[in-house]
């Protein structure tokens, strides 16, 4: 009856095995393939370590068999019996053999054999030639009168030690055969073995009855909550065909918790950001904790927003969504997450995901993607009025002034460092925030942008960074400025994206870079030269800065903000 269950029964002529068989077979081999592997991998190593403890056994027991043959031949040459002192030598050796084929030899030069204990008879010559040719060779050429050497004696490979003595002219051996010394690691691996393979049934027969209990309909729960984890998304289980059961009963009350919990998911996240959603889900919470952390933060502003606010109304909303919606794409597309929208204002952070390449790179490409949302909505703004004009022939004055509101003109700021990045609140309200002077600094660089005329302003931090990683961006040097509240200058840059701007626009800047040069070294005259000739809208900050004026006698080519 067990036998039958377990073979499985056929349906329509085919033969459906039971899971459960195939589950258990497979893991019985495993199992024993396993176990036995294991096994021999211990016996192997053991065998070896076997072999070393014996040669070191071995070695000592010829230093013996050496010294008292050296004595025995000073007997001999005293008392002139050599029958009796080979006789007497292969007693002493004879006491140290343990196994049926354990050696003790004395060989010449020339094979012949002067001294034999052990073995089961005794031979005039050694009888593998070519060991006893190898180590007459390696005394001659190399003066090596010692060492191991494994001798096949009759078909049976043996291992063992070797030492030349001068006095006999000979070559003592103390030899043990493999296959016997191996032999009762063998017996032991056979009698393993059959504890394993007898246990692994055991255990194999007893699981067939729990396996086959467990596994009814649960294996379709099990794959699709597997596939949930993995994609970090519920999704409804499909519970066709399932019996009418408790486990059924359980999938079914999973697919509606799981549809509440999808959505609840959905929105959040869309309110918090994706380091913090997968952490949530890894550590399953959110701790109000921090750390210390090298990020790129990105700042972007909408340029009048105060009077599109008065002009659009409500609409404002709408405009806001349609580019937000846009320009955090493109954040997330360069693997940056965003820290909170104020408004019209946005700050993004790049180096929390592991994902990406360089984050003042990503955060780059991704401020001029930005200014890209912004110029595609402008120039649609501007083909819809050249289609109003062509129908009408112009525009109404409020539509004039509603279409200077939804011309988005963005100021981007970059700047990076080590920021504070975590958790702050409560445990009943938190935020995910990151704090630190290069935060503040991003925002007011991206404040600078209406200043010196300018979509994007970054730090030497972010021109460093970006450099070291690809020279597809030109940084042109704006300026050092000593912002409001702060005691050093900070040099800023305008990155241009080698790839879109034209030559033109390069040489232009290529001038105020050197009007830029006698600026900091005091040469305002020089400098006024560069700047008007150089024809871009930054050097018209300069030009009135220095207007009617000379350096002061401390100059230090540092400007002071008077305001953040």
């Amino acid at each position: 009856m067990v036998t039958a269950s377990l073979l499985g029964r056929k349906v329509g002529g085919v033969r459906v095995v039971p899971l459960t068989l195939k589950i258990l077979v497979v893991f019985v081999i495993f199992i024993l393939v396993s176990n036995f592997s294991s096994n021999y991998l211990n016996l192997t190593l053991n065998r070896g370590e076997l072999v070393r403890l014996m040669n070191a056994l071995l070695v000592k027991e010829l230093k013996e068999i050496y010294t008292f043959s050296s004595n025995q031949y000073d007997i001999y040459r005293f008392s002139g019996n050599l029958d009796e002192a080979v006789a007497a030598m292969e007693s002493n050796a004879a006491r140290e053999l343990k196994g049926e084929r354990s050696l003790a030899l004395a060989v010449k030069g020339d094979g012949t054999v002067f001294l034999q204990s052990g073995g089961a008879e005794r031979w005039a010559a050694f009888p593998d030639a070519a060991a006893i040719q190898s180590l007459s060779a390696a005394r001659s050429a190399n003066k090596v009168e010692e060492g191991p050497i494994f001798p096949v004696i009759e078909g049976r490979e043996y291992f063992g030690v070797y030492k030349y003595n001068e006095k006999w002219d000979a070559f003592l051996m103390r030899l043990e055969e493999r296959e016997e010394f191996y032999r009762p690691t063998r017996v032991i691996m056979y009698q393993i073995g059959a504890v394993i393979v007898v246990v692994s049934l055991l255990f194999a027969f007893l699981g067939v009855f729990i396996v086959r209990f467990i596994l009814r309909f649960i294996g379709r729960i099990t794959d699709a909550l597997m596939r949930m984890q993995e994609s970090q998304r519920l999704e409804l289980i499909d519970l066709s065909e399932a019996p009418n059961d408790d486990v059924t009963y359980l999938g079914a009350s999973f697919n509606s918790l799981s549809s509440s919990i999808d959505n609840l998911m959905t929105i959040f996240r869309s309110f918090v950001t994706q380091d913090v959603v997968q952490r949530a889900y890894r550590e399953k919470e959110i701790r109000l904790e921090g750390t210390q952390k090298e990020l790129t933060i990105l700042f972007t502003d909408i340029k009048g927003f105060t009077n599109m606010t008065e002009t659009l109304g409500n609409d404002i909303i709408a405009l806001l969504n349609l580019h937000y919606d846009q320009a955090i794409r493109r954040i997330h597309e360069h693997y940056g997450i965003v820290g909170s929208i104020i408004g019209d204002a946005l700050l993004s952070v790049y180096g929390t995901l592991t994902e990406g390449g360089s984050k003042s790179l990503e955060a780059l490409l991704s401020a001029y993607e930005i200014q890209a949302v912004a110029r595609s909505l402008r120039a649609a703004m501007t083909d819809r009025r050249e289609v109003i004009e062509k129908e009408r022939g112009h525009l109404t004055a409020a539509e004039e002034k509603v279409f200077k509101a939804v011309m988005l003109e963005i100021g981007v700021g970059i700047d990076g460092g080590q920021v504070f990045y975590g958790n702050i609140g409560s445990s009943e309200r938190m935020t995910n925030t990151v704090i630190g002077d290069n935060v503040n600094s991003a925002s007011r660089l991206e404040g600078l942008t209406r200043i010196y005329r300018v979509p994007t302003i970054c730090s030497s931090y972010i021109a460093e960074e970006v450099k070291a990683e690809t020279n597809r961006f030109v940084f042109v040097e704006l300026d050092t400025v000593q912002v409001k509240g702060k005691t050093l200058g900070k040099r800023i840059f305008y990155p241009i994206d080698t790839e879109t701007a034209d030559a033109a626009e390069i040489e232009r800047f290529g001038s105020y870079s050197k009007g830029l040069e006698a600026y900091y070294s005091g040469k305002w005259d020089e400098a006024r030269t560069q700047f008007a000739a150089s024809g871009v809208m930054a050097a018209s900050v300069f030009l009135q800065r220095m207007e009617g004026r000379n350096p002061p006698a401390d100059w230090n080519g540092v400007w002071t903000m008077e305001t953040k």
